[in-house]
């Protein structure tokens, strides 16, 4: 016998379509969980993103001397958020740190393409893109603000114990 639940299961919050403008709606395109950076130039981020990945504006809220106190682009189907370094807030980008442990992945059509197109906008290839062993065409950037980026086009589809014995080939010196 099945025990009903009392708890319901939450999906993405609903939100109310913005008002028409030529600028795409970020409230339209909110997700549960999405990134938002902190870099050392965001204004200059927001530009990066759009010629390496073809990010939209959606949003920008200067601040004092220049700096942006939020911004948001679309990519794709996503919102990424932004604002600039405030230190006196605790808030600091990964070239600050010396590093980030967090990697934003992007799904995309051409992953070829798109990788090249960020190198061409200034992002440095820090794995090569080649074909992996779970079914995707696959390789990772770090942006000219320190924020690193895996980069992947799907292949084929595969079940969860194609992907572990591809994996245990690969460990036995089969590749990628």
């Amino acid at each position: 016998m099945k025990s009903k639940s009392t708890t319901k299961k939450k999906g993405p919050a609903k939100v109310k379509p913005a008002a028409k403008s030529k600028q795409p709606s970020a409230s339209a395109k909110m997700h549960t969980v999405m990134p938002h950076l902190v870099c050392a130039g965001a204004a200059a981020a927001i530009e990066f993103y759009k010629k390496a990945f073809g990010a939209e504006e959606c949003m920008r809220i200067p601040g004092p001397q220049g700096k942006l106190m939020h911004a948001a682009v679309s990519i794709g189907d996503s919102i990424v958020m932004l604002v600039d370094e405030f230190p006196q807030c605790g808030s600091l980008g990964p070239k600050s740190l010396k590093g980030s442990p967090v990697t934003i992945h992007l799904n995309v059509p051409d992953v070829d393409a798109t990788v090249a197109d960020a190198v061409r906008a200034g992002a440095k290839i820090t794995m090569p893109v080649a074909d992996m062993f779970w079914g995707d065409r696959y390789g990772q950037l770090e942006d000219p603000f320190g924020h690193h980026w895996s980069v992947a086009t799907h292949l084929r589809d595969m079940s969860p114990e194609e992907i572990k014995k591809a994996a245990a080939q690969m460990q036995m010196g089969g590749g990628r």
